[in-house]
């Protein structure tokens, strides 16, 4: 399947949908949009996209339909509520969920896709707003492999990986290793730099010194001088962090696992939401900490 020619619809034109969309626009694929504020999609909309009044109308005709949303409740309305785009979509065509989401839901979706002929993939990405920007997003893919072959040019267009991690739903069970990894170098980051600073230290240069060695993460040398800088913009979502963490940890005590790493990184992001900092980015975790929010 080439992208250029292609008709794809893109429901969830958010911080990092509206980039994903835009790639595709630009590699040549006439781009139908839908997104519940339609401000979000004006600029790509200026840059030759096509508005839709709905999901299931963004849907019709399009070989390969994309989707980025907020939370599983939003996919399980937009895939298989009233007017979902299983049914909407024509048949034989590709769904492709990039939303982070639980991944029952998932095997969920793939199964009612199929017995109704059409195919659905879930590809959870990792790197954040300038992964989006940029086209450098890591893409986890569960499905099978003939629907991840035909989709795979749209993946290479969007994201710099995109690998097949194995049947529905383990494209999101790999996302939550991969959210209980960043947790880890998050918490790390945001701690790093408190100790630096009230031990008197410039954080800046502690960062110039730890940066590239073993303490080397993409949390401390890309986010840790947003946090300095008191720049707490969403690249990703506070509550969308927690709405991820809280499936990786059900997920992780269906399997009879107890990770008390993640456990704590719920609960300082449980602690993000009392404090009113859910549409603020991640890293406003460090302002949690400075605040003595914990």
């Amino acid at each position: 399947m080439h992208v250029s020619g292609t008709t794809i619809a893109f429901i969830g034109t958010g911080v990092m949908g509206a980039s994903m969309a835009g790639h595709l626009l630009r590699a040549g694929a006439t781009v139908r949009v839908y997104n519940r504020t339609k401000s979000k999609a004006d600029p790509l909309l200026s840059a030759g996209a096509l508005w839709a009044e709905s999901p299931a109308e963004a849907v019709k005709g399009a070989s390969v339909v994309f989707t980025m949303l907020g939370y599983p409740s939003d996919v399980e309305q937009v895939y298989l509520g009233s007017g979902g785009i299983i049914a909407a979509s024509a048949p034989g065509a590709v769904l492709v969920d990039f939303t982070t989401s639980d991944p029952a839901l998932a095997a969920r979706i793939s199964a009612a896709a199929a017995a109704s002929g059409r195919s659905a993939i879930d590809a959870p990405v990792s790197g954040g707003d300038t992964g989006a920007r940029n086209a450098t997003l890591s893409i986890m893919v569960g499905g099978d492999e003939a629907t991840f072959s035909a989709v795979k040019p749209f993946f290479d267009v969007v994201g710099k990986t995109a690998v097949l991690q194995g049947g529905p739903g383990a494209g999101q069970h790999t996302k939550m290793a991969n959210q209980i990894s960043v947790a880890a170098s998050l918490i790390g980051a945001v701690e790093s730099m408190t100790y630096a600073r009230n031990a008197g230290l410039d954080p800046r240069r502690v960062l110039d010194s730890i940066g590239g060695g073993a303490a080397q993460s993409w949390q401390l040398v890309g986010m840790a001088p947003r946090m300095l800088d008191g720049d707490f913009k969403p690249g990703f979502y506070s509550k969308h962090f927690l709405k991820d963490l809280r499936i990786a940890l059900d997920s992780a005590k269906a399997m009879g696992l107890e990770l008390p790493l993640l456990a704590l990184a719920e609960s300082l992001f449980e602690r993000m939401q009392e404090k009113g900092f859910g549409d603020l980015g991640t890293q406003a975790l460090y302002r949690l900490y400075q605040g003595g929010g914990i």
